[in-house]
């Protein structure tokens, strides 16, 4: 098997020698080249035709984001952007996931893992992980080929069978490719939509803040970072903040949101399966979930069980996934009523009114 060749992007000597040294020591990657400036590696991505990039924000001659459009439109190729966590480091980050970056980790591994050794690993698995793309746009990440997916055995359930379960709240899982995911989704949706719905997108807590004001000022719709106590009103998203576990309490027969700290041997801060399984005392028959791009497979186990209790479960396709990973757990495990492209939930989600 090749080694997954890998285009190192920063304007700082030091931290570009640091990078090639962590890569070149995993046995499944090699650094093929080194730039300073976005310029230079819109150049070398055109020259050495790179797996995947790993891309720093603030540089000289031409940033980073500048760097992701262009290299987007010329010479499509995964990139993992490299970001400060900041406020203004997760705006940026905003921008240049907008711009066709795949994904983002911290610049500074500490803010991966104390462990050095497991900082490092994460930062080599992500760049395998998202070099596992044929055309540099669509990326397979779990263990089993999208060829299993029996499309044939969903049910053929629509948007208008959906109604018949009386609907009240919908869930939208996401990860890597979430955030242009759900910008897509919910700004189709008119500002009196009937239905409270619950955003959980795996997201550091420094950028939680700016990505809820993100979507709010694209969307119709109001969206904002989910607050502990308040209570589920129609036509508002509630993004779960980063770090924290979202879960939902029925109090007096109000919906009602409940935060908690996420644990250090938790994987996912939000987690889409501790939000969902909140949810199976309260309304499972009531609820829609929905699931989009990204790695792994959270949200499938509690789908499993909120599933036979009436859930209505739709899973984004493959050709409209960023990483076809969680949609696909969900249809492999024959949970999906409905594999949908982003279009499709769009325009299902508007018909629910």
């Amino acid at each position: 098997m090749s080694l997954v060749r890998v285009l190192i992007v920063d304007d700082s000597g030091f931290f570009r020698r640091r990078l090639s040294e962590i890569i070149n020591n995993d046995p499944r990657l090699e650094v093929v080249g080194m730039a300073n400036n976005g310029q230079e590696a819109i150049e070398l991505t055109k020259s050495l035709k790179p797996d995947v990039i790993s891309m720093d924000i603030e540089m000289p001659v031409l940033d980073g984001i500048s760097a992701v459009r262009k290299i987007m439109a010329q010479n499509p190729t995964p990139i993992l952007m490299l970001s400060t966590w900041s406020t203004q480091g997760a705006k940026s980050t905003l921008e240049a996931l907008e711009a066709g970056a795949v994904d983002y980790m911290p610049k500074r591994f500490n803010d991966i893992s104390v462990d050095k050794n497991m900082a490092h690993q994460r930062l080599c698995q992500c760049l395998f992980d998202l070099a596992s793309s044929s055309h540099g746009q669509k990326f397979n990440t779990t263990s089993f080929p999208s060829s299993q997916v029996q499309t044939e055995n969903i049910k053929p359930i629509d948007a208008k069978q959906s109604k018949q379960n009386s609907i009240r709240l919908i869930a939208i899982g996401t990860s890597t490719g979430g955030p242009v995911a759900l910008q897509k989704v919910l700004s189709e949706l008119p500002a009196n939509y009937p239905y409270p719905i619950l955003l959980i997108q795996h997201m550091p807590a420094a950028f939680t803040p700016s990505f809820a004001e993100r979507l709010n000022t694209h969307c119709n719709i109001t969206i904002k970072q989910a607050e502990d106590g308040e209570s589920l009103v129609p036509g508002t998203a509630y993004l779960a903040p980063g770090g924290m576990q979202m879960l939902v309490k029925d109090l007096k027969n109000s919906l009602v949101i409940k935060l908690q700290a996420g644990q250090e041997n938790q994987t996912y801060k939000p987690s889409i399966n501790m939000t969902l399984a909140s949810l199976i005392p309260i309304c499972p028959a009531e609820t829609l979930v929905i699931i989009l791009t990204g790695m792994g497979s959270d949200g499938r186990d509690s789908c499993s069980l909120l599933h036979p209790l009436g859930t209505t479960v739709w899973a984004q396709d493959e050709q409209s996934s960023t990483i076809y990973g969680m949609p696909m757990a969900i249809a492999k495990a024959g949970l999906a009523d409905k594999v949908l492209s982003l279009s499709e939930i769009s325009r299902h989600l508007v018909e629910l009114r």
